[in-house]
């Protein structure tokens, strides 16, 4: 490593006293959001100007990294799951690793997003912990190197220590863990499919990687919640993960981590029960992982309503008491608030009847919890009023919120990705106000009957690999590989990925896409034909297939429901960004957030736009965003939600941003990668300050 590179981390060490951090991603383990700095504020925040910009030179791509500061350097990733450290008053970079350098680049170069790093120091000794792929990293936060001592030579296997083996089954981690004392308490993704790992949560130790100790949220027997799943489910369920990210208390060494749905996803015809502790805020003992107390916000999720993002630690008065609470976002547009010592709902929290299912063999919970206040912050349901040149095809769909997937469709509103969503939301501590954005557009949950495509005797080619791609692909991808929604276009994706790289997305997925780990390896060859590839007998040697199971019914597809324009199919808005007073449950204000190009042109009001990323507040009486599609950077009026200023980012920033001050000057900062929703991409972190 260069000295001048060393002297860099040196002189950010030495001028600490005139810094002003932002150490976690959520800016303190309490995962507020919330900065003291008021150098920018109301008055003055119309005169930001690009302070600096960082290309990661790692080619365009979504980042929804939210970068962390100390000391003055900045540390964060690119859209190649790499690791930088920059300067922060600069963006002059310091080191950086590439974990495709590693032995075990082939598990690394294309499998998942990543939205921030964790730091941990204690004297000299200053690390930095990191996924991808399957490798948990610590690297030395001085150098960018591995740290030896750590695992095997810097990295553990995230897949190693689970409660049974998983072969090649998808594991990363996208969140960044929680540090409490010399732990690291680490979440996951897994897949959506039937067939995923479990969601186990674990801690490792910091110096060595070692398993401290293991929480299991499909209960094995003996422990609570076994009975919420049908005999031996532990053996074979997957999912209830933690991917969102986690919150402390560091005071009361209490760990408040969100978990999302059993797998799969939208069909739970094998896990019949409640599946405990899916879906669920639960309350563990930091240093030891024992539970002290949960909430269940869905019972057996068919929707995909994951707790999608860390809950935030807030001091809330009620009959004039201070309680220290903890509210939980979720998808669905609820904000759930409890006692943080207790678990006891500061709002009440009323089971009320839901749909039941018309598919065989499932079982629908009959209720659902839904807090009373605060009401939610997206729309949970239309009318035929609403739907603006579909009305056809509203009739013929399943209108209702929690009606479950059905073969002719249902209504999923606010859709799969919410609602809240990854970046979640910010408190003010002195007020306890919340500041929450939410995406409202609506999806549609359909089913079909289970398709299988038998082994084949010998057959390969272009052919065979069509009618592999129309059973396996094109629910996504679309019957003409142009790509839809979540899904990347396949038409041209000979000009993307090498073969290799192709080979490895089918086995390990990417972002959404889940493993084809079961797909025979003749059918995968041929598929992968079809798309253009001109397979070699070198291109599929070591390649594997795990079979499985496979339910009576499958889904059948992401799909945002849009009009014949590309625009939502109900009226607007389709974004909004709220703020909600925890004390009291009501509303201090909700605008639309976003908008799109054409239709302000035409005269319309600002309609809002689905959002990626979240908010930050200030003690300068601010709260700043990026998130939509329209490629703006704004910063609001905390109190009041007045517009002060925006700004236009290279490409939209789907990420949350931070903020920190290096030798008394304040900095803002947001990663602007794009490439979602149809966005131009790019490679770029912009910082803010006054001139």
């Amino acid at each position: 490593m260069r000295v001048a590179a060393l002297l860099l981390v040196a002189a950010g060490c030495a001028n600490q006293t005139s810094n002003t951090d932002w150490r976690v991603a959520g800016g303190d383990p309490a995962n507020t959001r919330f900065s003291s700095l008021d150098q920018i504020n109301v008055t003055n925040v119309a005169r930001l100007k690009v302070a600096w910009t960082y290309h990661t030179g790692d080619g365009p791509g979504e980042i929804q990294a939210t970068p962390i500061v100390v000391d003055g350097v900045l540390y964060t990733t690119t859209s190649a799951l790499a690791v930088v450290a920059l300067h922060g008053a600069s963006g002059k970079l310091i080191w950086k690793f590439d974990p495709r350098t590693t032995h075990d680049a082939r598990r690394t170069a294309v499998s998942h997003v990543n939205r921030g790093v964790v730091y941990w120091a204690d004297r000299g000794d200053r690390r930095i912990f990191f996924s991808a792929g399957r490798r948990l990293y610590a690297l030395d936060a001085r150098t960018g190197r591995p740290i030896p001592a750590f695992g095997d030579s810097g990295s553990i296997d995230l897949a190693a220590g689970l409660s049974r083996e998983i072969g090649e089954a998808y594991v990363v981690a996208t969140s960044p863990g929680a540090i409490y004392k010399d732990v690291l308490i680490q979440g996951m993704r897994v897949g959506e499919e039937e067939g995923s790992a479990p969601g186990d949560l674990r801690a490792y130790d910091v110096h060595t990687g070692a398993i401290r100790w293991t929480f299991h949220t499909i209960p094995h027997p003996g422990e609570l919640g076994y009975d919420t799943w049908p005999a031996g489910a532990w053996r074979t369920a997957g999912g209830a993960n933690s991917w969102a990210g986690m919150s402390v208390d560091t005071a009361r060494g209490i760990v408040y981590v969100p978990t999302g749905s059993a797998t799969p996803d939208f069909y739970g015809g094998a896990r019949v029960g409640a599946n405990l502790f899916a879906n669920s805020l639960l309350a563990l003992d930091a240093a030891t992982g024992k539970r002290l107390w949960h909430f269940q916000t869905v019972h057996h999720d068919l929707w995909d309503r994951d707790l999608p993002a860390a809950p935030n630690l807030v001091t809330v008065t009620r009959g004039g008491t201070r309680v220290d609470a903890v509210a939980q976002i979720a998808k669905s547009g609820f904000v759930f608030l409890f006692d943080r010592q207790s678990g006891k709902p500061l709002f009440d929290i009323v089971e009320r009847p839901v749909p039941a299912s018309d598919l065989r063999g499932e079982r629908a919970w009959p209720t659902q919890p839904f807090p009373v206040k605060p009401v939610p912050f997206a729309r949970q349901g239309i009318t035929v009023a609403d739907v603006t040149e579909q009305q056809a095809r509203f009739r013929t769909l399943r209108n209702a919120f929690f009606a479950p997937p059905s073969r002719e469709g249902s209504i999923v509103l606010p859709g799969f990705d919410g609602g809240g969503e990854w970046g979640g939301a910010a408190v003010e501590p002195e007020t306890a106000t919340l500041y929450v954005n939410a995406s409202d557009v609506p999806w549609i949950a359909a089913m079909r009957e289970s398709a299988h495509v038998s082994p084949l005797a010998g057959g390969s080619g272009p052919e065979t690999g069509a009618a592999v791609y129309a059973i396996s692909c094109a629910k996504c991808h679309g019957a003409d590989r142009r790509g839809r929604d979540r899904a990347p276009p396949l038409n041209t994706v000979t000009t993307r990925l090498g073969v290799r790289d192709a080979r490895e997305v089918l086995d390990w997925g990417r972002g959404f896409m889940p493993s084809f780990t079961s797909l025979p390896v003749a059918e995968k060859t041929a598929v992968l034909e079809y798309l253009g590839y001109a397979m070699q007998p070198a291109d599929t040697a070591g390649w594997i297939s795990h079979p499985r199971t496979v339910s009576p019914y499958e889904f059948a597809g992401y799909e945002r429901w849009r009009d014949s324009s590309g625009y939502p199919a109900i009226k607007p808005p389709w974004g909004t960004l709220s703020a909600i007073d925890l004390n009291t449950g009501d509303y201090r204000w909700r605008i639309p957030l976003g908008e799109f190009a054409a239709l302000r042109a035409r005269g319309e009001p600002p309609t809002g736009t689905e959002q990626y990323g979240g908010p930050i507040v200030t003690k300068g009486g601010l709260v700043f965003i990026a998130a939509t599609q329209d490629a703006k950077f704004r910063a609001f009026d905390k109190t009041t939600g007045r517009l002060l200023w925006e700004a236009t980012l290279p490409a939209p920033g789907y990420a949350t941003p931070s903020t920190f001050a290096v030798g008394g000057k304040q900095f803002v900062v947001v990663a602007a990668g794009g490439d979602k929703l149809g966005s131009k991409a790019s490679d770029t972190y912009v910082a803010y300050a006054l001139p």
